[in-house]
């Protein structure tokens, strides 16, 4: 295996681990945004506030968007085990 086939896998994998967490990472980011924003504006300074509707809406959003996470992944793995031959050389 080359040093070119090795970087081309990490790549690969690095870009898949970015676009499959991307929107779970966006949903918590806005939600805390918007939190934030709340409590500064009604001067509640309770640091537990932002929590339960974090996760509340990255289980929404897992629930929603994780048959095309799971997807995303299957598909990095089929393409890395089929081409496992070419790998072992």
């Amino acid at each position: 295996m080359s040093i070119d086939t090795v970087t081309s896998i990490s790549s690969q994998a690095l870009y898949t681990i970015i676009v499959t967490a991307a929107p779970v990472l966006l949903i918590s980011l806005c939600v805390g945004l918007i939190i934030s924003i709340f409590q500064t504006v009604t001067s509640i300074q309770e640091q537990t506030l932002t929590f339960v509707p974090k996760i509340l809406s990255i289980f929404l959003g897992l629930m929603l968007l994780g048959h095309w996470m799971l997807n995303n992944m299957v598909t990095y793995m089929e393409t890395l085990w089929s081409d496992f031959s070419v790998y072992i050389r």
